[in-house]
């Protein structure tokens, strides 16, 4: 075991295909494991990736050999990790059929675990968990050794973990991991024994596993880098179990900024990351999640976008354009002057002093109704107040969706462009999947390139009464790698989201012409 201690880079092993898999309700496919494997290998550039458990499925190990063919052919199958138990040597074979070379053992880093859930003495358990490290060698395959409750033996019983660790030292061990199992450390208790840990064992190779029970895991994870430690344990979008586990985005930004170490991740690849994970995992991040959620880089108040405009005084390091992204300036009852001026800027728009007030007014107005007013609702509002229609390019006239119990759903559409009348049929997963195939089919026959959908939300007032209007945001991708938020208002969820779809396509080709 070599001492890395404060080393320039801080290894990032990320575990978002184990400790994440433990999320409720998240399950991976062995497919989806080696496309998220490539995705923080390939583009995130994590170090390390901890890809399952040992023994769990043969689903588990299809997805485990995938996944090191795959780093084999690229060289980069020392990087592949799985978490394996002391079984007589069964997680090793296990990881061996694999093809795997990295086995992280699990074991009880605190003696309560051990006398309580093993009923087992220290000793037996030290012997048996050196008896799995040599049979592991002898197969040619290097361990890793997670002490678990790690934290609840630094607290309780330091001789445990002193005794243990010392055991393991005897032996061919690469990395000592130590978890805050239960989340229960803070920065301060966590420093004092990294330091009780590294004035025992100064040529310790360490990792910290953070969770977020107390919503102290990225503080307690830069307090191990700042103590010294060679490697941090995360995932995307914090996935795991109860509050879930250290995310990716905000140690690394963390670290980068708040540090003299840093990583090898790509931070413009993170928001990326979040919504591949997003989308398979099904668990969706909270609007205000740091560095990828959906408003983080939104400035509402009018007198920051003042300040902005004026000198960029309301930001700091956190800049969008550092992880792939944009600042945007929200429009509603708090918007001012420089807000709406900051969005037509955006546009290429321009608009004189007394329209551009009574476009403010109506901004305002529609926010004290509770309306969402997005950027690609300005072109509307300016219509509106100037009284001249909008030139729509593609007008959806008729369409006909059909859903039944028992069949695949269907759509036909007729779309009027350029004095054209364009109609075609699809069946598709949903109704209004049916519909875009359908619409995609038509335009396809004029060369108008439809954007990839990124996000569908509908939203309703509360009460759930079924006369109410219904809103539905659907953001797209543009080809110009942009993003487009539209909205459509209707008594029928269809209807309002083909609304949306509609004026999306009309912003589309205005920005194209």
């Amino acid at each position: 075991m070599k001492n890395s201690r404060y080393n320039r880079y801080v290894e990032i092993l990320d575990t978002t295909l184990r400790d994440g898999e433990q999320t409720p309700g998240v399950s991976y496919t062995p497919e989806e494991k080696e496309q998220i494997a490539r995705l923080l290998l390939n583009k995130v550039r994590v170090d390390r990736i901890e890809m399952g458990s040992a023994r769990v499925s043969e689903g588990e190990q299809e997805g485990a050999a995938r996944i090191i063919q795959w780093a084999e052919r690229k060289g980069v199958k020392d990087r592949i990790e799985i978490l394996g138990f002391v079984d007589n040597g069964k997680s090793v074979d296990w990881i061996a059929a694999a093809g795997g070379c990295v086995i992280n053992l699990l074991t009880k880093g605190s003696e309560r675990h051990c006398r309580v859930q093993l009923g087992k003495t220290p000793e037996q358990h030290f012997d048996q968990v050196c008896q799995e490290i040599d049979y592991a060698a002898g197969k040619g395959i290097a361990v890793n050794v997670y002490l678990e409750d790690w934290s609840g033996g630094m607290r309780d019983s330091f001789q445990y973990v002193h005794a243990f660790t010392k055991r393991l030292l005897e032996h061919k061990v690469e990395r000592i991991m130590l978890p805050d199992t239960l989340g229960i450390l803070n920065p301060v208790m966590l420093t004092t024994f990294m330091d009780w840990m590294y004035a025992s064992f100064p040529d310790l190779r360490l990792d910290f596993h953070g969770h977020n029970d107390y919503g102290l895991a990225t503080a307690n994870s830069l307090a191990a880098v700042k103590a010294g430690v060679s490697g941090i344990h995360t995932t995307i979008n914090g996935l795991g179990e109860r509050t879930g586990n250290q995310t990716l985005c905000e140690i690394t930004a963390a670290i980068n900024d708040m540090t003299d170490r840093t990583t090898h991740v790509c931070e413009k690849q993170l928001q990326y990351a979040s919504s591949v994970i997003q989308s398979i995992s099904g668990k969706r991040t909270a609007w205000n999640t740091p560095i990828v959620g959906s408003d983080v880089f939104t400035q509402t108040c009018g007198v920051h976008a003042d300040g902005d405009k004026k000198g960029n005084l309301y930001a700091n390091p956190l800049l969008p354009e550092r992880f792939g992204r944009k600042r945007h300036y929200a429009l509603g009852k708090l918007s001012g002057k420089a807000s709406v001026d900051k969005n037509l800027e955006a546009m290429g728009l321009e608009l004189d002093k007394a329209t551009r007030d009574k476009v403010l007014m109506e901004i305002v107005r529609l926010g004290d109704k509770k309306k969402r007013v997005t950027p690609e609702d300005l072109p509307f509002i300016i219509s509106g107040i100037l009284k001249t229609p909008i030139n729509k390019q593609i007008e959806i006239v008729d369409y006909s969706i059909i859903t039944k119990l028992s069949e695949t759903p269907h759509a036909a559409v007729s779309v009027k462009y350029k004095k054209q009348t364009l109609t075609a049929d699809s069946s598709g997963d949903g109704g209004y999947d049916a519909f875009v195939k359908a619409l995609r089919k038509a335009l396809k026959q004029v060369d108008v390139t439809f954007p990839r959908l990124l996000d569908y939300e509908v939203r309703i007032p509360p009460g759930g009464k079924t006369d109410a209007l219904v809103e539905t945001t659907i953001a797209w991708e543009n080809l110009a790698g942009t993003n487009l938020v539209t909205v459509g208002v209707d008594s029928d969820q269809m209807v309002a989201a083909i609304k949306a779809t509609e004026k999306m396509l009309n912003l589309v080709l205005a920005e194209k012409k």
